[in-house]
């Protein structure tokens, strides 16, 4: 459906989304890909991703190119609120980043909230089909 053809006028809702990291093993360790910014110990307003400057959340900041991330589809600007079921909306940075990098948990299982639909449609007429 082109994008004139989209019924105009959607709010920007967060759309809810599941997301399953498949964790790249190098050595030693499991990469997943992305960097995490926020928590209930950092300053929100120091967030660029938070809407409301108050908002102590868990973002993904930083997305490496062809990682695990980028090939489960997670983008920069996304809400964690959990992972493999715990719930990521109020704790502080560390523990947010050794939830995320447990050394037994090969799959990683985000539950994310993602700004607008628009920008969801935008950003999937402009990929490529992979070959």
């Amino acid at each position: 459906l082109p994008a004139q053809d989209q019924p105009a006028g959607k709010p920007v809702t967060a759309v809810v989304q599941k997301i399953e990291i498949q964790k790249l093993r190098q050595g030693d360790n499991l990469i997943l890909g992305f960097s995490i910014g926020g928590g209930i110990d950092q300053d929100p307003g120091q967030n660029p991703f938070s809407e409301d400057k108050s908002d102590k959340g868990i973002y993904v900041t930083r997305i490496t190119p062809g990682g695990p991330a980028e090939v489960a589809d997670l983008r920069v600007g996304d809400k964690i609120m959990q992972v493999n079921g715990w719930d990521m909306t109020v704790v502080t940075h560390d523990q947010a980043r050794k939830k995320l990098t447990k050394k037994k948990e090969e799959v990683v299982r985000l539950l994310i909230t993602r700004k607008s639909l628009e920008e969801a449609v935008k950003h999937s007429k402009g990929c490529h089909p992979r070959q």
